[in-house]
């Protein structure tokens, strides 16, 4: 081949490859992002003022943060089980207290860990950034709530607004083909179940595997299989359990119905089981104001808000039921 022709063939074969490599690569199926929290899209967010916007899912995502720091007016520590609903109830108490409009602070880690930051006066380090938000009021089970008011951290009266029963989440196509609880013991169904030593909901999970399947089914769930690897013990379960699911890391864990539903009207690929009254608990929600709570007035003023009519239709949508107190748990 002549020498000019060869180089023209050279420098055609070198356009060419990108081109016929495209469309393999394109091909190939797209991140997914949307998979990643936070979920809500900046809705979880009262600040008026956001100044850069800043969020790289997976990578740089203070998910259960909210608010702006600087200086709230109020600061709630809310059990991470109903995150979701926080957005509507803080647009709701703003609408009726405009006062309180872009100032209201409040984090969603569990209700443990929540413990452990009061017992820091506040403080709290998420990957490189350390601060400190004193919190006026703390919302999580009710069982939790007297006893925290038992120690000395929260003040009385212990104020119940809702309930929530459990579920078990499942990826939209359930590949493990997971139709009741009893069905988590078998060794081949990979599972994500909250920890019990910072989340409350596991020793409601225990009561009803109990129920299901006695002893042995709890054992096979949170001794055996988190022995050999077939169940992932989360560290923050409203977060992890859904990802984990959507990503392929397990098959189904058990969470709150009201968790559940959100994923599903939030268009996430997952879907839940029902798990029967008779194998189910029930979690009665609370609230007490913070001992030392900067914000008093303003604590008391969400702990009356959140079990107002305007307050309990918004936890209806996400499936909880208003506090009747006729409610116990099992």
């Amino acid at each position: 081949m002549h020498k000019r022709s060869f180089r023209t063939a050279l420098m055609a074969a070198a356009f060419l490859m990108p081109i016929l490599a495209t469309p393999t690569f394109a091909a190939q199926p797209a991140p997914q992002g949307e998979i990643f929290p936070p979920w809500q899209h900046g809705k979880n967010n009262d600040a008026t003022n956001r100044g850069l916007e800043f969020t790289v899912p997976q990578v740089d995502d203070l998910a259960d943060f909210h608010g702006d720091i600087t200086d709230p007016k109020l600061v709630l520590y809310v059990g991470g089980n109903y995150f979701f609903a926080m957005a509507p109830l803080v647009a709701e108490f703003e609408k009726e207290h405009p006062d309180y409009k872009g100032r209201i602070y409040w984090e969603t880690i569990p209700p443990g860990l929540l413990v452990k930051q009061i017992e820091a006066g506040g403080t709290i380090t998420s990957g490189n950034m350390t601060w400190t938000a004193k919190p006026d009021a703390y919302l999580a089970g009710l069982k939790k709530v007297d006893a925290l008011i038992g120690q000395g951290l929260l003040t009385e009266p212990a104020v119940p607004y809702v309930t929530n029963t459990l579920t078990i989440m499942v990826p939209k196509d359930n590949p493990g083909h997971v139709t009741s609880l009893a069905d988590l013991g078998k060794p081949d169904v990979r599972l994500a179940m909250p920890n019990p030593e910072f989340e409350g909901i596991a020793n409601q999970i225990e009561a009803s595997l109990k129920k299901a399947g006695g002893q042995s089914l709890a054992n096979a769930v949170y001794k055996t299989k988190v022995a050999d690897g077939s169940t992932i013990l989360t560290h923050i379960h409203h977060r992890q359990t859904p990802l984990f699911l959507m990503q392929g890391r397990a098959e189904a864990g058990v969470t709150w119905q009201s968790e559940a539903m959100f994923q599903e009207q939030a268009g996430n690929p997952i879907i839940h089981v029902d798990i029967p009254a008779s194998q189910n608990t029930t979690a009665i929600y609370a609230g007490a104001e913070v001992k030392g709570a900067p914000h008093k007035e303003a604590a008391r003023l969400w702990l009356s808000f959140i079990h107002s009519p305007q307050a309990l239709s918004i936890f209806e949508r996400y499936g909880f039921k208003p506090y009747t107190g006729k409610a116990s748990t099992n």
